[in-house]
């Protein structure tokens, strides 16, 4: 029997972790034609989830959302015309729900999941079809949650540029041990690429290593980790592609390490905001491309998924496993960063769909 009710989380108001708000009875809305049921299991947190509720998100909002763009689940029940899914199929969320494929549109940023339309942080929601992709074969539901924001955020910073594609023997540059960066660190060393990580953890140095990194730099102890990276380099010509995570008071130590015609991709600014920051001309300066990347398409997810299946990749997950209902302490967790790798929300029991 298809459900009629749900629990869910949603964001009222600014407040910050306070406005989250938790309804354990709410309407589901009828099923239509193209939609697909989904049965969430786990659900994975990112620095956007965290910066929404306290009003910081530069990007489209809605009030009373249901927060959340991560969402790994089974399908329920499906619409009448549904042709992509069946019922007891195991799928994930797309962040933007209407980024098909190609180039991103201002229009497609307006269908952010868990910001501008609800999301994945509820038992069941319905989506449509094309919102959905399914999950890789070799994954269960809680690495499976990990992928549809900072997993798919990476692929792209690698291979969204076809002409700069990441190809064997050059050199990606990652900033911390966030889920973007840890990706990007296995997808390039399976595509044979050297990487060059930024830390400022010991420990965390040495589980870089273990994943593969060829050169881990503490930028605590060298403020000067840009050039330390270029020198790191192959004939210290610099890096290839680096993942700007850090916002403005990294970009500057990003552009020292770029190799000329590189790729700078913005992906966050998990420094903080600054009003010091390179000017556009620094880009003619070093002769890089940089680039803001908005998570990726539909069709790239699906690409990614394969190559994940193809080469045994395993997300780095954290091993605090939050109940739904502890959300907030979640947020917390995260937002004090303790965590390494993805943090992850058990939604409901899997354990009877796996």
């Amino acid at each position: 029997m298809v459900p009629t009710t749900t629990k869910q989380w949603t964001v009222t108001g600014k407040d910050g972790f306070d406005s989250l708000k938790f309804h354990e009875n709410a309407q589901l809305p009828k099923l239509g034609d193209h939609d697909v049921l989904v049965h969430f299991h786990y659900f994975s947190l990112n620095y956007r989830d965290l910066i929404i509720p306290k009003g910081k998100y530069p990007l489209p909002t809605k009030d009373n959302v249901i927060p959340g763009s991560d969402g790994a689940g089974t399908v329920e029940a499906v619409g009448a015309r549904v042709t992509q899914f069946k019922p007891g199929d195991k799928v994930l969320t797309l962040f933007n729900q209407a980024h098909q494929a190609g180039p991103i549109s201002r229009a497609i940023v307006g269908t952010g999941l868990g910001g501008a339309v609800d999301g994945a942080l509820r038992q069941y929601g319905s989506f449509d079809q094309t919102g959905l992709v399914h999950m890789p074969v070799t994954l269960d539901f809680k690495q499976s949650s990990t992928l549809p924001c900072a997993a798919l955020t990476a692929w792209n910073a690698l291979y969204g540029i076809e002409s700069k594609a990441l190809k064997p023997g050059e050199t990606i540059l990652t900033q911390g041990t966030g889920g973007v960066s840890i990706f990007a660190l296995q997808f390039a060393k399976v595509a044979g690429a050297r990487v060059i990580a930024t830390t400022s953890s010991a420990a965390k140095a040495n589980t870089l290593r273990q994943l593969g990194a060829d050169t881990v730099i503490n930028y605590k102890d060298d403020l000067n980790w840009g050039e330390t990276a270029k020198k790191a380099s192959p004939h210290g010509l610099g890096v290839d592609h680096i993942l700007e995570v850090g916002g403005p008071k990294t970009m500057t130590q990003s552009l020292k390490a770029a190799k000329p015609e590189g790729v700078i991709s913005i992906i966050g600014f998990l420094g903080g905001m600054s009003k010091e920051q390179p000017s556009f001309l620094e880009c003619l300066n070093h002769i890089v491309t940089v680039r803001g990347v908005l998570v990726g398409s539909r069709l790239q997810f699906e690409t990614m998924n394969e190559a994940i299946d193809a080469n045994g990749i395993k997300p780095v997950v954290d091993e605090k496993v939050f109940p739904f209902e502890e959300l907030k302490d979640a947020y917390q967790y995260m937002w004090d960063q303790k965590h390494f790798g993805k943090l992850t929300v058990k939604i409901d029991d899997a354990a009877s769909k796996l």
